[in-house]
């Protein structure tokens, strides 16, 4: 497998494919009816649905860009979703115990790493989905600091896809901090497949193959 975990690469591609599938469809959004009814109806709700509906309109606007090649659509889906992802709580999360005991020079590392693999693997697949639509059902409540946005995903050849984008407001800023498609969620299962890795071949393994699997997902289209 090329120094690359049959785990890590299954696990990356799943975990990372359940995010993609979430925000790649987004990409072809239609504003959410009028008459879909909310479960919440407070600022916060509001906030966080807004949020949400914008983070679809720029990223058609991305696609609706023509004369751009796909490496400079990479580029601004990076920048994209590094202002509404917050990576480093995400990567902090999926590392679990062993964040703890990683050297600060791992932890370094790892967030430089994390990074580039979530944000890789979602622009990898540019272009994969067309003509579904992005509707946002309800908004719950995700807890004491988080609000759940709810999003159904229809059109194409498969049946309705149900999205929950978790959502935080980390100091002053809402960011998303998981995505779960139909209820598997995107940080769980990385970091399930991260321990795996790790207690088989320690944390030095983990970022050895990170760093395998960036340099390994350039911009390309999935057909």
């Amino acid at each position: 497998m090329n120094g690359i975990s049959p785990m890590l690469r299954q696990g990356g591609h799943l975990a990372g494919l359940a995010a993609c599938i979430a925000f790649l469809l987004l990409l072809s959004a239609t504003t959410a009816p009028a008459q879909m009814q909310r479960k919440f109806a407070s600022a916060e709700s509001q906030q966080a649905e807004q949020f949400i509906a914008d983070l679809g309109a720029t990223a058609i606007t991305v696609l609706r860009q023509p004369n751009l090649t796909l490496n400079q659509r990479e580029a601004q889906f990076h920048r994209l979703l590094q202002s509404k992802f917050d990576l480093d709580f995400i990567g902090r999360f999926v590392l679990g115990k062993y964040w703890r005991q990683a050297t600060p020079e791992q932890q370094e590392e790892y967030r430089e790493l994390f990074g580039q693999f979530v944000l890789k693997t979602y622009a990898a697949r540019l272009g994969g989905y067309a003509g579904q639509q992005f509707h946002v059902a309800n908004v719950y409540s995700g807890g004491k600091q988080d609000m759940l946005v709810r999003s159904v995903i229809t059109g194409g050849s498969g049946q309705p896809l149900t999205a929950d984008w978790r959502v935080r407001n980390i100091d002053g800023t809402l960011k998303i901090i998981d995505v779960s498609v139909e209820g598997i969620s995107m940080s769980i299962t990385q970091r399930q497949e991260f321990a795996s890795v790790i207690a088989r071949q320690g944390i030095a393994g983990l970022l050895r193959q990170l760093r395998a699997r960036v340099e390994r997902l350039p911009a390309e289209r999935i057909g």
